[in-house]
């Protein structure tokens, strides 16, 4: 017999209870990331402002660490910083939804929060069916299922998910991830004028449009913005091929940028760009506050390939949010920042002023903020480890970036990404427990990477060939996770 959506949620909160301190118990549990409670969290969902909080969804299978039906958790923050954990919002307990209720977004029309979202099916013949579904919420926290509004169109397979619903001139548009019956990858728009009642309007973006050529098998996960006057498409395209230094990844994240004309369903771009070039970064989702701030959440997470196992597994867990990124449009780039309410998190503050880094060393610790500016640079090469194996590297004579980590499913192994930089004018790091966000140049770069190291090595060790004279704050960062 099936459950129903508050047996589900009661089953939910007894494994909870169960495993609370097992899961609490585990050394790597990060301080100030959003993470699930037990069980595999994914990609964000349903971002959005709404009366004065911050509301962030995620994909939560809380059953087991690996893919399955997924729920949808719910986090509300009044900073960006602090946050409480709020009732389960989707449940896998309809027809439509009964193997999973996959991504989606949220938008505020009429004082209310319209949730979109894929209801994932298998039938009897175990096949894929995919519907977009709508639930309502009067205060933010009890969501009525209103059902599915739209079917896969002719066309494309049961790969069509990931609704992003935004508003433009006065009108509703939808961006949605697919795949077409020729297994290409596209996003594809539609258009409604009150949220409920949705025309199919065509592809603005995929395989083989706009000279794209061969370009992924599948495009998951969609955002749309306009930023600074630039019409930005983000996306996540699977199925690239590796060159050079670009889509190290099984499974890439970027975006185009160019001029939309939604009324005529046509988007003319430029070429894709990496949002991220660590080993974890997935499915980011925007919204904007009410600060007019176009902000960013990411799964620090990969599709990694079966098999791979992350150390917090046997705490019952795995995978965590980035933190909050700002974004903006400089120079002809799409720029990443960490928002400013996380400087609430700094205590202890070191700074060394024109300091020359030969050879010079810090105590790091496990959880920190360190910004480094660098103000003379006539070196070959710049390298700065922390702890026993995480290190970021940057050689001026070839311009390359490199990061680099042990890997926890290759025996122990390092393993590395690459990025080509011009130059290095300062890096911005968050340092958790278990994770590494590192932004370069003010966001022109940014690499994030969950990482295990041995907490008991806290040192921070910087090697120069030449001279690199560079002016670094540090700070130690505040606990303030709710798990």
């Amino acid at each position: 017999m099936k459950q129903t959506s508050l047996e589900m949620q009661n089953t939910v909160y007894q494994r909870i209870a169960e495993y609370k301190q097992m899961v609490a118990s585990d050394p790597y549990r990060l301080h100030y990331h959003l993470m699930p409670p037990i069980g595999l969290l994914n990609d964000p969902n349903g971002f959005v402002f709404f009366r004065g909080n911050y509301h962030i969804f995620y994909q939560w299978n809380p059953f087991e660490t690996a893919h399955g039906a997924k729920f949808w958790g719910h986090y509300i923050s009044n900073d960006l910083v602090h946050w409480q954990e709020a009732p389960i919002a989707l449940a896998p307990d309809s027809w439509y939804d009964k193997n999973g209720c996959y991504s989606g977004s949220t938008v505020v029309h009429d004082d209310k929060m319209y949730v979109f979202y894929t209801g994932n099916v298998k039938n009897q013949y175990g096949e894929r069916e995919s519907y977009q579904c709508l639930a309502i919420s009067e205060d933010g926290i009890i969501f009525e299922k209103m059902g599915p509004i739209i079917e896969v169109p002719e066309g494309y397979t049961a790969h069509f998910r990931d609704p992003k619903v935004f508003q433009q001139n006065d009108r509703w548009y939808m961006v949605l991830g697919a795949q077409t019956l020729e297994e290409k990858g596209e996003a594809v728009l539609y258009s409604s004028s009150n949220l409920l009642n949705w025309n199919f309007e065509g592809t603005i973006a995929g395989s083989e449009k706009n000279a794209l050529g061969e370009f992924g098998y599948m495009w998951e996960c969609p955002d749309f913005i306009t930023l600074d006057g630039q019409d930005i498409l983000l996306v996540c395209p699977q199925g690239l091929t590796q060159k050079g230094y670009d889509y190290q990844n099984i499974f890439q994240s970027g975006y185009f940028v160019g001029k939309a004309e939604l009324n005529k369903a046509t988007f003319r771009h430029g070429e894709f760009h990496e949002l991220d070039h660590g080993f974890d970064f997935y499915a980011p989702q925007t919204t904007t506050d009410a600060k007019g701030r176009h902000l960013l959440f990411g799964w620090m997470g990969n599709a990694e390939e079966e098999g791979v196992i992350q150390p917090t597994v046997k705490y019952e867990w795995i995978h965590a949010l980035t933190i909050p990124r700002k974004l903006t449009w400089q120079n002809g780039k799409l720029l990443q920042q960490p928002v400013e309410e996380l400087r609430q998190l700094r205590t202890n503050e070191l700074r060394y002023v024109n300091t020359d880094l030969s050879n010079m060393k810090l105590e790091g610790g496990e959880v920190f903020e360190m910004l480094l500016e660098v103000n003379q640079w006539k070196g070959k090469s710049f390298s700065m480890k922390i702890g026993n194996t995480t290190s970021i590297s940057y050689d001026a004579i070839t311009k390359t970036l490199t990061f680099e980590r042990q890997s926890f499913h290759t025996n122990g192994k390092l393993e590395q990404r690459y990025c080509v930089l011009d130059s290095l004018q300062s890096f911005h790091i968050f340092k958790d427990t278990s994770s590494i966000e590192i932004f370069i140049n003010h966001g022109e770069r940014v690499l994030s990477s969950r990482v295990f190291d041995n907490l008991d090595n806290k040192e921070i060790i910087f090697h120069v060939d030449g001279m690199v004279e560079a002016t670094i704050s540090k700070w130690n960062l505040t606990r303030v996770t709710a798990y």
